[in-house]
């Protein structure tokens, strides 16, 4: 019985020791899923700019069910365009003066730390440059984060960003602006803000053209453009050069400082204009 009980001892450690090893290589094997496919955000303060790396997880168009059926019906829904943007599913949001010679193509991701920083520190001069013609500004905005952080944040802000464009070019750059700020920006580590409208709504209401605006908040309560945010989102992943947020290119050249996970975005007014002046067509 002794001998029987030591081999039943022993079997049974067996199994705990193997069930330990299942466990570990189980985990090892999400840990190594989460990071290949982006889960886990890498946030690059390299050379004093900061980016976000991606993956599309599985190329992922921006639809969830996360928050209800609400991201599942939107697929589905009836595509509503805004005003000012153009392209066959209006995903080209061109602002500027038609004859610059020069483009500012601008890849973000609302919920990018990145881009707030980059926005924070750069943003008014971007803005100030469209107005002087220096060049205009075409964005690409992505929600790959909601995949990657779970949620809807991205989503949900991008379509509050169409019923902004929707109301005037200006009032989408002041309210992008407003959502990337200090004061606003959620931290990403944080509660998904971005998914409640009504946190958007007391975004909306520090600018002028949107505060009150019955139309503007009847879209963004409605989702009026939610189909809209899901085909900028796929347009944005459609993208392969663009592997990380923000990604910010003048023309063909992709304004930044090397690293190993390629461009990171300028941080400072005066390292974007460097870089902006070389990369001009005059």
């Amino acid at each position: 019985m002794s001998n029987r009980n030591n081999q039943a001892n022993k079997q049974a450690a067996r199994e705990r020791l193997r069930a330990e090893r299942a466990r570990q290589a189980k985990k090892e094997k999400v840990r190594r899923q989460l990071i290949v496919g982006g889960a886990i955000v890498a946030v690059l303060a390299i050379a004093g700019g900061i980016g976000v790396a991606f993956a599309t997880m599985g190329g992922d168009s921006g639809s969830s069910v996360a928050s209800g059926d609400e991201w599942g019906k939107a697929e589905k829904a009836k595509l509503v365009k805004p005003a000012n943007s153009s392209g066959a599913n209006g995903t080209t949001v061109v602002i500027g003066k038609s004859d610059a010679k020069n483009t500012l193509n601008l890849f973000e991701d609302p919920r990018c730390p990145g881009c707030a920083n980059f926005e924070q520190n750069v943003g008014q001069t971007v803005e100030k440059d469209i107005k002087d013609g220096k060049y205009k500004a075409s964005y690409h905005l992505g929600t790959f984060l909601d995949a990657n952080l779970k949620g809807t944040g991205s989503k949900n802000a991008l379509s509050a960003l169409g019923a902004a464009l929707n109301v005037s070019p200006d009032a989408f750059l002041k309210y992008k602006f407003a959502l990337y700020s200090k004061e606003y920006h959620p931290d990403e580590t944080g509660p998904d803000k971005f998914a409640d409208d009504s946190y958007l709504l007391k975004v909306a209401d520090t600018i002028p053209a949107l505060k009150g605006n019955a139309a503007f908040r009847k879209n963004v309560t409605s989702g009026t453009y939610n189909r809209w945010a899901m085909e900028m989102s796929k347009a944005f992943n459609s993208d392969k050069d663009v592997t990380s947020t923000p990604t910010i290119k003048l023309n063909d050249t992709v304004l930044g400082t090397d690293s190993p996970q390629g461009k990171v975005a300028p941080s400072s007014v005066a390292a974007f204009n460097s870089m902006v002046d070389k990369a001009l067509k005059h």
